[in-house]
């Protein structure tokens, strides 16, 4: 029986990244996310004949759009064994007097209440076959300070209540919840962050850039595949009496 899994943010990015790596280890894909244009090249890149690949608009704010996703998913598929949780915004940066109460609002919708709609959308599908995998993506911010970072913080470290206690709510039917915790990805993100640093706190972007990495033991940012590698463990029976984790993919800087 082929795995169907659903990846939110699957156009560009980690969760193309993630996609690809999914299909690789023989999943069917539902990629999911607010450009269509930017999915239908990534499912075109993924699988040609379309066969094995969906793609579908959906912004994880709107629960009617996330209804949406899933019902297609399960139209074309017929099942969804994973669901990962990756999309997510970056949002302000700025000390918290200065930040725009908006902007922190949108950080929390997309990046917090977009995984729980879609967590609690998949939940009767895997309820009903009594197994599942749900993968959220959290960052090592969310247990880590980072100047002026408070709503991407608060959203991510909130990921890590909500995956404990889906694990346990979940875990009798069958259904295991994980996160993934990333460090610096190698990337533009990453770039715009210490950009957006360096203005904030009146330092240079090398500077920025140096101090974030003189707290890795490997002294490096972290490779897109390696995080991917990671969910597709997770998501795998290798990983069956794994639930209720918070598995760090930092180059050290996370170690808890």
């Amino acid at each position: 029986m082929t795995s169907t899994a659903v990846i939110t943010g699957g156009g560009r990015g980690l969760g193309r990244e993630i996609a690809v790596a999914l299909h690789t280890a023989g999943h069917r894909v539902v990629l999911a996310g607010r450009d269509k244009d930017v999915l239908d090249l990534t499912a075109h890149e993924i699988d040609p004949t379309g066969d094995a690949v969906l793609s579908v608009r959906c912004d994880v704010r709107d629960e009617l759009a996330v209804a949406a996703l899933t019902a297609r998913a399960l139209d074309r598929f017929g099942r969804i064994d994973v669901l990962v949780n990756n999309s997510g915004i970056a949002g302000p940066t700025a000390p918290v007097w200065e930040t725009d109460a908006q902007l922190w609002r949108d950080t929390i919708e997309t990046n917090l209440v977009g995984a729980f709609l879609c967590c609690r959308a998949v939940l009767p599908t895997m309820i009903a076959q009594r197994s599942g995998a749900i993968v959220t993506v959290g960052s090592m911010t969310g247990k880590r300070p980072l100047f002026g970072r408070t709503g991407y913080a608060a959203s991510k470290t909130a990921l890590i209540g909500l995956t404990r206690t889906l694990a346990t709510e979940a875990g009798p039917y069958g259904i295991r919840a994980n996160l993934v915790s990333p460090g610096p990805l190698e990337g533009d993100r990453i770039e715009r962050v210490f950009r957006a640093q360096a203005a904030s706190r009146g330092i240079s972007v090398d500077a920025a850039r140096a101090e974030m990495l003189d707290d890795s033991p490997l002294g490096r940012l972290v490779p897109g595949a390696d995080v991917a590698a990671a969910v597709v463990f997770l998501a795998s029976p290798a990983a069956s009496s794994i639930t209720g984790e918070d598995l760090n993919v930092s180059a050290g800087i996370v170690t808890y």
